[in-house]
């Protein structure tokens, strides 16, 4: 078996080394991803002879997230979590596990411990304090058997506010959208309930307090929890029903398109680093700006970008998922040997093991779905008013390339009332930065640049009245 140094091409970067095992690995493991201080544990155990686990995120609120495998052989452990995105591999020695966690292409190292870490609450200065000024609801609504738990606020008056839907981004996320420590939707939620304007916001199917499960979903099945959402307000007798928007947020502002095309009651939708170039063009240039900004060099990030052009051509090319995966296999058998071992990042991992890890992570219900996806094809049907915003800061939705193309989607479609802005400075969360990098998100006090709240609600007003 070839043990030489590879590259775990796609999204993961992985590192491990070897020492002699000697301990059972049952039990919490504690760590920090430092890089983005983001703590995390590990709760593993044991049974029939298999190891199960779960992770919790605690400064993001989340949870017992689904570990799907958990591999530990020869003193190796190595973590796959298909719904993140995301792996850990590591090796074990003193009761410490040592190694790198990598999710979307980024790779950090992480320390695990039995040593519990108190985690302190990273108060953001937006953040709202109860009592709010307005009304408040914990609300349901069923999409067939999938039943979606959010939160209904309006301002506190008789008058049948406008109202808008907020669409989380890509992985699975809470009603607030919470990570790296924000809760931006919550923010955005409190600034527009405050101003006049009703908001729903819900969990994602499959995670915080709704059902369903998320790791087979797509951004279709994400449209319609949306649609859904859309006909649970529709039945509600304290809205304005003639003024029902959409705010969508990374992936979210691919899926408020897709809604509005094929829904009259969609008055207005807002996009906030919403994509408008198909995915696989997007996640190459993602890769190449933000591996740039983690560290990688010039011939790391070509030999990624061949790689990924590769596996992308060949998910796009093959309909059955048993063909995709027999010839994805096939193509990083013959590629992991041909690679300049001085091109790739530290790390060893069995072949075997990597090319797996990569087929299960790639053919993935969503990430065959959103590679292949263009978001021009919604777009082009769009006829209610469409607000694009974006940062140029953002290294993972570009907002050159992303705002041109859904300016020219929209204009091809004849949507005569559009507005594209384009701000200095902010990120792909909207928060003024120095690079944009996702490794500054959690460093970042601030939550959502005002002066973005500020445009959005000056925007549905000019909408609505």
């Amino acid at each position: 078996m070839n043990t030489r140094i590879k590259h775990l091409f796609s999204f993961l970067i992985l590192g491990c080394a070897c020492s002699l095992f000697s301990q059972e690995i049952e039990g919490d493991w504690y760590g920090k991803l430092e890089q983005i201080q983001l703590n995390v544990v590990f709760h593993i155990d044991k049974h029939n002879n298999e190891y199960q686990a779960t992770l919790d995120s605690p400064d993001q609120g989340s949870f017992g997230i689904t570990v799907d495998t958990v591999r530990f052989n020869d003193s190796k452990i190595e973590i796959i979590m298909t719904k993140l995105n995301a792996t850990y591999v590591a090796t074990f020695n003193n009761d410490v596990f040592s190694g790198t966690f990598s999710q979307n292409g980024f790779k950090m190292p992480l320390r695990l411990s039995r040593d519990k870490t108190e985690v302190k609450e990273a108060k953001k200065y937006q953040e709202p304090n109860r009592p709010f000024p307005y009304l408040e609801e914990e609300v349901t609504f069923k999409n067939g058997e999938v039943i979606l738990s959010g939160t209904f606020t309006k301002p506190a008056s008789n008058k049948k506010h406008p109202v808008v839907i907020l669409i989380n981004g890509s992985g699975p996320q809470d009603r607030d959208e919470a990570m790296m420590g924000h809760k931006p939707f919550l923010v955005l939620s409190d600034f527009l309930t405050r101003k006049g304007i009703a908001v729903l916001r819900y969990d994602d199917r499959g995670f915080g307090k709704s059902t369903g499960n998320f790791s087979k979903a797509t951004s279709e099945d994400f449209a319609t929890d949306v649609e859904t959402a859309v006909n649970y307000l529709n039945a509600r007798v304290d809205i304005d029903k003639k003024h029902i928007g959409l705010i969508g947020h990374s992936e979210g502002g691919l899926i408020a398109p897709m809604v509005a095309a094929n829904n009259q009651n969609i008055d207005f939708i807002v996009l906030m680093a919403g994509t408008g170039i198909p995915g696989d063009s997007l996640l190459l240039l993602q890769q190449q700006l933000v591996g740039k900004a983690m560290g990688m060099h010039g011939a790391q990030l070509q030999t990624l970008k061949k790689l990924n052009q590769k596996s992308f051509d060949i998910i796009n090319e093959y309909e059955d998922k048993s063909a995709i995966e027999f010839e994805l296999s096939r193509y990083l058998k013959s590629a992991i040997d041909t690679i300049p071992i001085e091109n790739l990042p530290a790390g060893v991992i069995n072949d075997d093991t990597f090319i797996s890890t990569q087929v299960n992570l790639l053919t993935s219900p969503w990430m065959r779905n959103f590679l292949s996806y263009d978001p021009a094809t919604a777009l082009e049907r769009v006829r209610c008013p469409v607000l694009a915003l974006n940062g140029n800061n953002d290294l993972q939705v570009p907002a050159k390339e992303n705002l041109s193309a859904i300016e020219t989607a929209l204009n091809k479609g004849g949507n005569k009332n559009i507005m594209i802005k384009e701000f200095s400075g902010l990120n792909h969360m909207f928060q003024e930065s120095e690079t944009g990098s996702p490794a500054e998100y959690g460093s970042i006090e601030q939550t959502i640049s005002p002066i973005v709240l500020e445009e959005i609600y000056k925007w549905i007003s000019e909408q609505i009245n």
